[in-house]
């Protein structure tokens, strides 16, 4: 089961939501180069609000992830791609159902 995850919502410059959407969708790639992370999801709520979910079944996946290829690229690609600060909660999953 995974025990930990991250969760970081993104406001998208204006001008930048397409570049946004594309980032986030060329990310999926870098997952193979991440093997503690159980579930990863990038999703869109609106216009320029985005999100990004990340599993892990214990802290040593969710610390490696920080560490990892995706988190790299948004850290560098954060000042010219997004609004506000990186705001990266890191909840404790409950429960969980995943494909098995």
């Amino acid at each position: 089961m995974t025990k930990v995850a991250l969760y970081v919502e993104l406001k998208a410059k204006t001008g930048k939501e397409e570049e946004v959407a594309a980032f986030l969708k060329s990310a999926v790639g870098l997952l193979t180069q991440e093997p503690q992370t159980v579930a990863w999801f990038a999703v869109r709520f609106d216009h320029n609000t985005f999100a990004i979910f990340d599993a892990f079944d214990g802290e040593d996946g969710r610390q490696a992830h920080l560490n990892g290829p995706i988190a790299a690229a948004l850290m560098a690609g954060h000042d010219e791609l997004f609004e506000g600060p990186l705001a990266i909660k890191k909840p404790d999953v409950l429960a969980d159902r995943l494909p098995g």
